[in-house]
């Protein structure tokens, strides 16, 4: 099979949602964030132009960025906001002084052991998504270290999801099918306790979870979001809307959360799965598949009223839940050929 054939095999095995176009007739796009340990930058930009083209430009020690891959400008940092100012700010022709020069490396050193490098995509299109899949292959042979390496290492595998569209009607169903599922994502993922003990990955409160999937729950755009804010004033959630809403509102969410880290964008940014790039038997396809469980129950209204009401009588029953295994009573409402 020659590689254009085996390419367009490929393209056609890859799973997508039910709405695979915005409101303005374009593909959606999804930004990928893979975390991991165990190479060095230079060989990760190595890698990445070899498997997706570009060429690699250094921004610093700990940052570069490939552009012009396939698919589109790749950034690679170490994951680590003071070293990456301090190589951004540094005169790379001043002298410096041996003792921080060896403070600097030290610091680099113990960064390396805890703190993930990351490669940062430019939103790729749905449909070419499965062209990450060789890159993560190149650097599990490289000997990229994923989460359940080590203990310590809280890595996460993060999935931008433009949405169809903005209205409050499709951002409230996704949101309903994402806490519906929560628990079966959380227990699907085989979520590390590095990462569950981390906060950036924080359930939802409860409180906020009731409130969502009441039956006469039908806020507009602005009530939507001021909601939120007022239940999540963070980032630190397992599926991320602050993106979303700083590009839908920006005065609106920035009154409540004043944070430079949050990135406007018209996109989900989920947050959950781990990044088991060392493991043969791991692909990207696994958090992807899981995921498109939320957007076919958010495109079916039945079958989302259904789960809603079923999620709504577990919450509201004895201690425990009404259903003792919520994640196992899940699996009548989810779609059998995505597991």
């Amino acid at each position: 099979m020659n590689t254009r054939c085996d390419d367009n095999y490929r393209a056609g095995l890859w799973p997508l949602p039910p709405r695979t176009r915005t409101s303005a007739g374009g593909m959606r796009r999804v930004g990928v964030e893979i975390e991991f340990a165990g190479l060095a930058i230079e060989r990760i930009a190595e890698l990445v132009v070899a498997e997706l083209g570009g060429r690699a430009h250094v921004i610093s020690p700990y940052e570069q960025q490939v552009a012009g891959t396939v698919l589109g400008d790749i950034g690679l940092e170490l994951d680590y906001s003071y070293l990456k100012r301090l190589g951004r700010e540094r005169d790379p022709t001043a002298e410096v002084n041996e003792l921080d020069q060896l403070g600097e490396s030290l610091l680099k050193l113990l960064a390396e052991q805890v703190v993930p490098y990351e490669i940062v995509t430019a939103p790729i299109a749905m449909s070419g998504l499965w062209r990450l899949g060789e890159l993560l292959t190149r650097l599990r042979l490289a000997g990229a270290r994923g989460t359940n390496h080590a203990p310590i290492y809280a890595f996460g595998l993060h999935l931008n999801h433009e949405m169809p569209d903005l209205s409050a009607a499709t951002i409230l169903a996704y949101l309903r099918a994402f806490l519906c599922l929560y628990e079966w994502l959380l227990e699907r993922s085989h979520v590390n306790l590095s990462r569950r003990l981390t906060p950036y990955i924080d359930p939802f409160p409860r409180d906020y979870v009731k409130r969502v999937i009441a039956e006469d729950y039908a806020p507009d755009l602005a009530g939507l979001i001021d909601d939120y804010l007022r239940y999540n004033p963070t980032r630190n959630r397992a599926l991320d809307l602050l993106p979303l809403f700083s590009h839908i509102d920006p005065e609106r969410v920035r009154a409540v959360v004043d944070d430079d880290r949050v990135k406007a964008r018209p996109a989900l940014h989920y947050r959950l799965p781990n990044c088991q790039v060392d493991e043969p038997n791991w692909s990207l396809a696994r958090p992807w598949r899981d995921w498109l469980q939320v957007e076919v129950l958010a495109c079916d209204p039945s079958r989302l009223e259904r789960i809603r009401r079923g999620y709504r009588r577990h919450l509201n029953g004895p201690v425990g839940g009404l259903f003792q295994d919520w994640p196992e009573a899940c699996s009548r409402w989810l779609l059998p050929e995505l597991l």
